[in-house]
């Protein structure tokens, strides 16, 4: 009798590659417009996209969250919010969806997100990966959009304008001084002192530089995952 063939074994199939998503996050109000691009897997949870969200944006994640899509909120339990415990996968957003993030409800700044586009993951990348934006975020706590431009108009006021002036005055003067010996009055140092402390002041007032490399080495130190639960 022939023997009886045996089959080969099954090579597995090879693990499915991991679907990306592609999002710009804007926020809504301002002009110039404060914006960021950021790809994600699909595995990601909306928590997950969260603390994506306050790395690329430049937030401290000091504030409640919460998504509203398809007039389901998902976000802070504080706020009797969905769990944003579900995956980017699970919502079936088609591309060109857009959705509403909010956080500093107290504020609060309002941030459009919209699929741009899906495709299969990059092996030569790391995800998440930002790949483009422009604009400072917002110092926390500034009062939302109002609070953030009165303080971004406070760069041309004439207050602004005379501590400019009290440094360019000082200048002059040391340039005279130093030439012909004279010393430095104390009260004009304390001048420039008190200027040059408004004027830090005023720095910070136009928020939080955006750089794009520094953003992605946060991203691939995997930081969103701590920033997704750090409230208070």
């Amino acid at each position: 009798m022939p023997k009886p063939t045996q089959s080969k074994p099954k090579t597995p199939d090879p693990s499915p590659t991991p679907k990306i998503l592609q999002f710009r996050v804007w926020l809504i109000g301002l002009s110039p417009m404060i914006w960021r691009r950021v790809q994600v897997p699909d595995s990601l949870t909306l928590r997950e996209l969260h603390g994506v969200i306050q790395i690329v944006m430049g937030w401290e994640g000091i504030h409640l969250f919460q998504f509203s899509l398809r007039a389901r909120r998902f976000g802070s339990l504080e706020l009797a919010a969905r769990s944003p415990d579900v995956a980017l996968s699970e919502l079936r957003l088609r591309q060109g969806t857009r959705f509403r993030y909010e956080y500093d409800l107290n504020g609060p700044w309002e941030h459009e997100v919209r699929l741009e586009r899906r495709h299969e993951a990059d092996p030569q990348r790391t995800y998440p990966i930002c790949l483009d934006g422009d604009g400072s975020c917002p110092p926390e706590d500034c009062c939302g959009v109002t609070g953030f431009l009165a303080r971004r108009e406070a760069w041309t006021t004439p207050e602004a304008g005379y501590d400019y002036a009290v440094l360019a005055g000082f200048i002059d003067q040391l340039a005279v001084k130093r030439s012909t010996g004279a010393s430095i009055d104390a009260e004009e140092i304390n001048d420039v002192q008190e200027a040059l402390e408004r004027l830090e002041g005023r720095q910070g007032w136009k928020g939080n530089p955006f750089s794009r490399k520094d953003v992605n080495v946060r991203l691939s130190r995997a930081e969103y995952l701590d920033l997704m639960h750090q409230q208070w």
